[in-house]
């Protein structure tokens, strides 16, 4: 019991200090690509991190109509994601306890930052805040069944509802442990698109009143708040990107505590996670924002292919 509850402990402080020190470079790579893209070069690869530092050093403001909630809302998204995160192993895979990796909890985490936020754009009373907020429940009133159901096609392929467990599985094989897993790495991806506020659902490049979702919604922070926001923004698409690298490209992730199958499985993990990140950059760079009501149409493309893998697992 001590040696699980000691590896379980440097399992947390590990994964939970390698996804807030990973994160902003994924945030920063996606954004150089689509630089790229664009026949520009783009901000540093380190911009992010020199933002993050920037707005912790810069006086926080509050709005005069302001409560509580706002004040609250980046703390709680903070420990809300870095609980998460111990929910989807980056570096080594740990003895399952306490419940921790069961994606039903995930999904409600992932819930409970999204609540918190558009609380937060409302709280403010400014019209850009209340019109974020909105939009972002009309998403994610679409959204969040689709998630559920993508998550239940993983289980139902995985035959466990542990994202520990899926990964300790997939880890058994180079690639791909399960064909029908291709399927459902299309819908991951565009789960991750969505929850991003990516393109075309959302742009996070612009803060346009026609285009503005995400960005509307802390529009009203400042400080180290909106440094705490945006951290929080970076470490919910690494843990999104995690979940479909590890479960279809597990390569390099450790199943045992080493100090080489720690390096490794880093080195792999950021190999893995810049080349997801440049598949995003060309994805946002070759589409158009879409108009609102046509977004649901992407949403049931993962729909579709979540009920086909449902489906394929029960009556084969």
């Amino acid at each position: 019991m001590i040696d699980l509850n000691l590896s379980f402990a440097l399992f947390c402080f590990l994964n939970t200090l390698f996804v807030v020190l990973i994160s902003p470079l994924f945030m920063g790579f996606v954004k150089k690509v689509k630089a790229y893209a664009q026949g520009r070069r783009g901000p540093p690869l380190l911009q992010q991190y020199y933002n993050i530092l920037k707005l912790m050093k810069k006086e926080t403001m509050y709005s005069s109509n302001s409560s509580w909630v706002m004040r609250a809302t980046p703390y709680v998204n903070i420990t809300v994601l870095l609980t998460a995160s111990l929910f989807v192993p980056l570096l080594f895979v740990p003895e399952p306890v306490f419940g921790i990796g069961n994606v039903i909890v995930f999904i409600y985490l992932l819930a409970v930052a999204r609540f918190f936020m558009a609380l937060s754009g409302l709280d403010a009373g400014s019209t850009f805040g209340g019109m974020g907020s909105s939009r972002e429940m009309s998403i994610s009133s679409i959204i969040e069944p689709i998630t559920i159901i993508v998550l239940t096609a993983l289980v139902f392929t995985m035959n466990t509802l542990s994202l520990h467990e899926m990964f300790l599985a997939s880890a058994s094989s180079l690639f791909l442990s399960n064909p029908a897993l291709v399927l459902i790495s299309i819908s991951l991806f565009i789960i991750l698109i969505v929850e991003t506020a990516r393109v075309p659902v959302d742009n996070p490049e612009t803060h346009l009143e026609l285009t503005m979702v995400h960005e509307a919604m802390i529009l009203e922070y400042s400080g180290r708040d909106l440094a705490l926001m945006e951290l929080s923004h970076a470490i919910k698409q690494a843990l999104l990107m995690a979940i479909l690298i590890n479960i279809i490209f597990p390569l390099g992730l450790a199943v045992e505590i080493s100090a080489i199958g720690l390096i490794i499985a880093a080195m792999a993990f950021v190999l893995k996670g810049v080349l997801l990140s440049a598949i995003i950059g060309i994805f946002e760079s070759s589409l158009a924002k879409s108009r609102l009501f046509l977004i649901p149409n992407l949403f049931m493309i993962a729909f579709f292919l979540s009920i086909l893998t449902i489906f394929w697992e029960v009556f084969k």
